[in-house]
């Protein structure tokens, strides 16, 4: 993830530029904000599916999924990420959608503007986020290893 974070900054500055490559540049840094969300998600998939024991379906899963992440689960464990993560992710979960529905074909700097500008902060939130959960699961293995489960 560092790395696809990394992408999308070096290609930012170009992108934003007007000019003969700017819509391969554009197209960079729409995929790796594709990708970005996409790892996240697949964690959350993985949660959901073996901490949780529930994943969301139907056609709002990706946005369940996420409001999933945000919450407490009573008796399995506290929420995976803050609700100001929760409410940034979301951004980037549509923005998303709008590469995968759209194409990049229509994007326009303008509306990738707030989702650089959060990526930098978000990233870093996250990072000890999900460092905390990963601590959380640790410390249950321990106690269940420990008590003889």
């Amino acid at each position: 993830m560092d790395r696809v974070v990394a992408r999308i900054l070096r290609s930012w500055p170009k992108a934003k530029k007007s000019g003969e490559d700017q819509d391969v540049f554009l197209d960079s840094v729409a995929i790796n904000l594709h990708s970005y969300y996409s790892g996240i998600e697949r964690l959350f998939e993985l949660i959901a599916k073996i901490v949780d024991d529930n994943v969301p379906g139907g056609s709002t899963w990706h946005h369940d999924l996420l409001r999933q992440m945000s919450r407490d689960i009573s008796e399995a464990r506290p929420a995976v990420i803050s609700q100001d993560s929760y409410l940034i992710l979301d951004e980037f979960r549509r923005f998303r959608h709008l590469v995968r529905n759209v194409y990049t074909l229509n994007l326009v700097p303008e509306r990738m503007v707030s989702l650089i500008s959060a990526l930098p902060t978000l990233w870093a939130q996250l990072k000890k986020e999900l460092l905390a959960f990963s601590d959380f699961l640790d410390k249950l293995i321990q106690h269940d290893f420990t008590h003889g489960r």
